[in-house]
């Protein structure tokens, strides 16, 4: 298989490439350069929390540290059965 190189400087990985690694519209890869014919390109990891992005609805608004405060008590004193031990 090859690519050609544009004008622009792109190429477009062949298809069975591209399929092969699973790669998609978007994807990311590292470049390394070896030698002056020797080029790899790796997939470049995803962030941890990329996957999980939009997973929740905004909130309508956002909640003060108060009121974080108190629900985060509130979830813990309904788990541990009111036993938490305040600072």
């Amino acid at each position: 298989m090859h690519a050609t190189l544009t004008s622009k400087g792109q190429m477009t990985l062949p298809g069975p490439v591209r399929a092969r690694l699973g790669l998609e519209a978007g994807d990311q890869l590292l470049v390394t350069v070896l030698d002056a014919d020797t080029i790899v390109l790796k997939r470049k990891p995803a962030a941890p929390g990329k996957p999980l992005r939009g997973l929740l609805a905004r909130p309508a608004r956002a909640l003060t540290v108060e009121q974080m405060d108190d629900g985060v008590a509130a979830h813990l004193g309904a788990k541990h059965g009111g036993k938490v031990k305040e600072k």
